[in-house]
């Protein structure tokens, strides 16, 4: 299981929203790019970088932001949020992207969202976001009637990357991930699987790497509010 530490990304800054929640926004850097670095220094094989401006808006202002970090660190780089067509992606992997995950329009748009994934193979994750079981689409604040394996089923014979799910109710909240849901879902698909959301400790990442077969673990708030040294973490978890 790989650790994978978390950019959010509004208006240029490094911010964490509780719960998806744009109220509920708390600034943590204006230098993304240096946390970034940070974490590459860290030994961070991956950074999972959303773009909450995109995601909300359908448009981004943090382009520039993200090409930088991509020419900064050696780590890997995935970015989710507002990813609606084949040139939104072709943009993100020309300036240094190495994945994407495609979130609302899997659910919305399945025929567009095959398009996209057919056109560059092993580069595309699927972001499935769910609360109480119901996955919620257009930066979370659009719930829809499809349960989790309702959307895998939709991408069976495709072959995306990987699969990054996120128990909304606990991300940002530091309560602990959802256990019982990722492990459900790592035994049901054979798409890799991350799991996202509520980790808080060194615990809870032990517990995600005791699921046998999960690929990796996302990790934000806890860092940023140091509950958790990313360091440590990589290096105890990350070669496991």
């Amino acid at each position: 299981m790989i650790v994978i530490p978390a950019i959010d990304l509004h208006d240029g800054k490094v911010v964490r929203l509780k719960q998806g929640r744009f109220d509920m926004v708390k600034e943590y850097s204006n230098d993304p790019v240096s946390v970034a670095m940070e974490f590459n220094e860290a030994g961070a094989m991956r950074i999972h970088i959303v773009d909450l401006d995109a995601s909300l808006k359908g448009r981004s202002v943090n382009t520039a932001v993200i090409e930088s970090i991509c020419r900064s660190v050696s780590s890997e780089i995935e970015v989710g949020g507002g990813v609606r067509g084949k040139d939104d992606a072709a943009r993100l992997l020309d300036m240094g992207v190495d994945f994407i995950i495609l979130g609302t329009v899997i659910v919305k748009d399945p025929d567009l969202a095959a398009e996209i994934i057919s056109a560059y193979p092993s580069r595309i994750g699927l972001g499935i976001d769910a609360k109480d079981g119901k996955v919620a689409v257009s930066g979370w604040t659009e719930e829809t009637t499809y349960g989790v394996k309702d959307v895998l089923k939709m991408y069976e014979g495709l072959s995306p990357a990987f699969v990054v799910y996120t128990d909304i109710k606990r991300d940002g909240m530091l309560t602990g991930p959802n256990i019982e849901a990722t492990s459900s879902l790592v035994s049901y698909t054979d798409l890799p699987v991350v799991a996202s959301g509520g980790i808080s400790t060194m615990q809870d990442l032990k517990l995600l790497s005791e699921i046998d077969g999960l690929m990796g673990a996302i990790t934000g708030k806890a860092i940023y509010e140091g509950l958790l040294d990313i360091r440590e973490a990589i290096s105890r978890f990350s070669n496991n």
